[in-house]
């Protein structure tokens, strides 16, 4: 490795040889360079470009379409395109070779599941499992309607609710009604050798609907009906791992019961790195004979957690090793050395989370990695120097315990090495031999780095450093990281602060909360980045605040991920309060007695319970999409994280009961103003979470506000710069006493004007 690096290619000369054979202008620094991939041997590069000239839009006739189309006296319309050019690079020769007869692939349809030897194809139909093989599946690709295309069933025990096919969320009923002939995707996992595939089977016939509707549906609002088990309830989808045998047409069930209402999980194999360009992936499973399947198995309350190996030929299960906990079990994909020889597991047995080394027979040999640090993912084993390559945080003095770095040890055990030093958050990219990976680093409030280095952590290459020259020019100011203590006067908690570019130090500001209260995430950034809302935010005149909150996050120890284990409601809100508190008696220009606080899904459901529990302190909250009514949000994340507890009587029969607190409980203790915010058509916090807390508003006889995002799912995605001037001028009314009456947004008026003169 020579460690040194070149562009690409002269952009310069590209911009001319684009310009000659295109005849568009193009210019070196706006190059318009589509879809750009490395040819198999990697010494070459393909792209595509979108040229100014207009064409026919070529639509191949298919079979029998051309004669239906005159029966029908069918108008042909022409439809208009702009034209694509297709290049070939040589990175050697630095030749631009335009593909002038090449035809794009077709892609890939969603429903195909395709072989890693590219012979089979398998799909679902009416429920039910067929295949083809490459030949039929090209002429699908020409004419999905071809008449002459041979399918192979595998199945007819298939039925809604019990179904083989993928399960369709997000569509119609009217939709789904149109579409019940047609192919539909299975999620199956392939041996390596293609011979067998697997697959989880779910049935939910017992599962109760849940409903939204799409009022925006033209001509007629359409109504989507979907399972959706609620916490506590009778009835769980019932899963079974089968395996079917391609050449023998043939299918096996595990005998995977042990818990009742369980949940199955198939480990799958590492994606290489080497198939980042790859159209399409499929997923494999670990081992890399067909002969045998590992998968876990976990009780309903998560406590316990079996790692088991299934014989693919007879279904018959051992298992190698057990998990038990009194509160919930979080778990890493096993690790396969020599093929099932030995094994690496992670576990927080010891409170901390750390990788264990076992033989194949699931018998302990040794801990790989111990102390009050979390390991948080494999990147690479080397095999013959019997090497792990692993990210963890909180190992480092000094430093944000939630930085990752990049560490090594020895499979054989020995001292923890760290590959990439430095106080900053790492995110690393190892290639497939485990021989270099790039370095990328930064802290909220540094620029951007990346470099290259060995196995060993020896810098290679310094590859880029951000310019962020533009940036600061135009005002752009650093957010400021923090540390403050949890309202148990102990625990350290870490947020960033956000400023306006204009900030002042002798004015008084209100603070904002930007809360998610966890567990699986405290949304508190570590990296460098632009997109944020808060940096947008802090710019009407506030001080933007996020931190986290003892429960909130799996990178410390179990301790604290653990900590709101049976109090979902009110568990972080404590913390929030005290790192404000500190926050205004450190620094002067902050006013504690104008206190915000907004989030969305989990943060709707904080900031309510934010201004229920403490309404002397938060006075102005903006709550979306938030899960009000644990008892009626999704059943695995409530019964998880807040626990349900397990029955057992003395006949055996096992019941589950499940009880938490609500917001709507506590409506009497409104005090400040409330936005509460949902899209109508959320199928993941379904609306009636927001809507029960309003109705308990009402009988409380609370004033507060309401919006209702117009054929919104959970994240608002089509509604989002809408959505942030609401929020932003709810803050300004409320918090500064200076909003604009103008119906009008502005801001997004000429926001639109700029979008259309491009």
């Amino acid at each position: 490795l020579r460690g040194v690096k070149r562009l690409l290619f002269d952009p310069v000369k590209m911009a001319a040889e684009l310009t000659r054979i295109i005849k568009d202008p193009f210019e070196a620094k706006h190059l318009p360079i589509k879809n750009l991939k490395f040819t198999e041997d990697e010494t070459k590069i393909r792209f595509e470009v979108t040229s100014s000239i207009e064409e026919e839009e070529k639509v191949e006739e298919k079979v029998g379409e051309k004669e239906e189309k005159k029966k029908a006296a069918v108008p042909e319309k022409k439809k208009k395109k702009k034209k694509i050019f297709y290049f070939e690079y040589d990175l050697r020769t630095g030749k631009l070779t335009h593909l002038k007869d090449y035809k794009k692939p077709p892609k890939r349809p969603k429903w195909a599941s395709i072989s890693p030897d590219k012979k089979w194809v398998v799909f679902a139909r009416h429920h039910n499992l067929f295949m083809m093989d490459w030949e039929n599946y090209q002429k699908c690709l020409k004419d999905p309607k071809d008449k002459t295309i041979k399918e192979i069933q595998l199945t007819t025990d298939g039925v809604e609710g019990y179904s083989y096919a993928r399960t369709q969320r997000g569509i119609s009923d009217q939709e789904r009604e149109k579409n019940k002939d047609k192919r539909q995707a299975v999620s199956i996992i392939w041996s390596r050798d293609s011979r067998k595939f697997a697959m989880i089977r779910s049935d939910e016939r017992q599962v109760k609907k849940l409903w939204v509707i799409n009022s925006l549906a033209k001509p007629r609002p359409t109504l989507e009906t979907y399972s959706y088990a609620m916490p506590g309830e009778e009835h769980l989808p019932q899963r079974e791992i089968l395996i079917f045998d391609i050449y023998e047409r043939s299918r096996v069930k595990v005998k995977a019961e042990r818990f009742k209402d369980q949940y199955l999980s198939i480990q799958r194999a590492r994606r290489l790195a080497s198939s980042r360009d790859d159209d399409y992936v499929p997923s494999l499973w670990l081992s890399e004979t067909s002969d045998k399947l590992y998968f876990t198995r976990t009780s309903r309350d998560l406590h316990r957690v079996d790692v088991c190996v299934a014989d693919t030929s007879t279904g018959e299960v051992k298992v190698l090793i057990e998990e038990r906990m009194n509160t919930y079990i979080d778990t890493q994909p096993l690790v396969l050395i020599g093929n099932g020889r030995e094994m690496i597991w992670w576990s927080e047995r010891d409170g901390w989370g750390h990788y264990y080394l076992y033989d194949g027979q699931g018998r302990l040999k040794r801990q790989l990695t111990s102390g009050p640090y979390s390991c948080r993912g494999i990147e690479g084993v080397d095999e013959k120097n019997r090497v792990l390559y692993f990210t963890a945080c909180g190992r480092e003095k000094d430093e944000d315990p939630y930085y990752l770095h990049l560490y090594r040890v020895s499979l054989d055990g020995g001292p923890v090495k760290l590959l990439n030093p430095g106080n900053y958050n790492h995110y690393v990219s190892f290639d497939d031999k485990n021989l270099f990976f790039v370095d990328n680093f930064s802290r909220v409030n540094t620029v951007p780095e990346s470099v290259l280095r060995d196995n060993q952590g020896r810098v290679i290459l310094k590859l880029e450093k951000a310019d962020l020259s533009l940036l600061f020019a135009a005002g752009y100011k650093f957010p400021e990281p923090f540390k403050v203590k949890a309202a148990d006067g102990i625990t350290d908690l870490y947020g960033v602060m956000y400023k306006p570019f204009d900030f002042d130090e002798s004015k008084l500001y209100p603070i904002i909360a930007y809360v998610y209260p966890g567990p699986q995430t405290e949304s508190v950034p570590k990296s460098f980045s632009v997109r944020r809302g808060n940096t947008a935010l802090a710019q009407f005149g506030f001080i933007v605040i996020c931190v986290g909150n003892r429960g909130g996050s799996p990178m410390r120890s179990k301790w604290y991920h653990t900590y709101g284990y049976g109090n979902l409601r009110d568990y972080g809100l404590a913390d929030k309060k005290a790192a404000i508190e500190q926050l205004a008696a450190r620094y002067p220009f902050i006013d504690i007695d104008r206190v915000g606080i907004y989030g969305h899904s989990g943060g709707g459901f904080m900031t309510a319970a934010a201004l229920l529990n403490y309404p002397d302190f938060f006075k102005v909250g903006v709550a979306s999409s938030g899960n009000h009514e644990n008892n009626i949000y999704n059943n695995w994340w409530s019964e998880k994280h807040h626990g349900i507890k397990e029955i057992q009587d003395e006949e055996g029969k096992v019941r589950f009961e499940y009880k938490i607190d609500k917001n709507s409980e506590l409506a009497k203790n409104l005090k400040g103003h409330l936005l509460l915010v949902t899209g109508d058509m959320d199928n993941n916090v379904h609306p009636a979470n927001t809507l029960r807390l309003a109705y308990a508003l009402i009988k409380a006889h609370k004033r507060f506000d309401m919006f209702i995002m117009p054929g919104q799912r959970h994240g608002f995605s089509d509604l989002n710069e809408y959505w942030f001037w609401i929020r932003a001028d709810y803050f300004c009314r409320h918090l500064i006493g200076d909003w604009q009456d103008s119906v009008d947004i502005i801001q997004l008026r000429k926001e639109k004007e700029m979008d259309e003169q491009k």
